[in-house]
């Protein structure tokens, strides 16, 4: 019997929140009792283990990266539209460095593929890309590069990797008026 109050929901939630704050390798099914104060078999009635717990962890940080990222890109196209895209998914990393690691797991596709938070980022960025006139295989190749050049900054910048006297943000902004350009020029 499941006990009163919890929830995969809300036991997601918490593991998420755990996540940020001590590191996604830091969410354990103890941990996570201990802040219950619930013995760890109680939340078996609601998760598989660590890792069902952490694909959940990434499905919720999908529908939550995909709603902000909707948010900024709203109305907008191809320049202002994928500096919005930009500066959200960076802030979004820096932000919430756990649920962004859980994000970067391998998920098994034919078991997540139709995960609303998952396809509505890939028809985000997608959608930005049509503003540029790519299609396939162009936009997939596009994509690759935006996700790459996207984790590149919050992973080196989360880590402390960017160790010149140059503010960040001005490279930032340099490397995002490049992808625009490359964008619109796509070989």
């Amino acid at each position: 019997m499941p006990r009163a109050g919890l929830t995969a929901e809300r036991i997601t939630a918490a593991a998420a929140d755990l996540a940020d704050a001590r590191g996604l390798d830091n969410v354990t099914l103890s941990a996570l009792a201990r802040d219950f104060g619930v013995k760890d078999a109680s939340l078996y009635s609601h998760v598989r283990g660590v890792r069902d717990l952490r694909t959940r962890i990434a499905l919720l940080a999908a529908a939550e990266l995909a709603d902000v990222l909707g948010a900024a890109v709203a109305g907008r196209a191809r320049r202002d539209a994928l500096v919005a895209f930009a500066d959200t998914y960076r802030a979004y990393g820096l932000e919430h460095p756990g649920r962004y690691a859980a994000l970067q797991l391998p998920l098994d596709p034919e078991e997540h593929a139709d995960d609303p938070g998952f396809l509505r980022g890939v028809e985000l960025t997608y959608g930005l890309l049509r503003g540029y006139g790519l299609e396939e295989p162009d936009a997939t190749d596009a994509a690759r590069l935006l996700r790459a050049t996207f984790h590149g900054y919050v992973h080196l910048e989360a880590g402390g990797g960017f160790g010149a006297p140059r503010p960040v943000r001005a490279s930032w902004e340099r490397s995002l008026e490049a992808l625009h350009r490359t964008l619109e020029n796509w070989p």
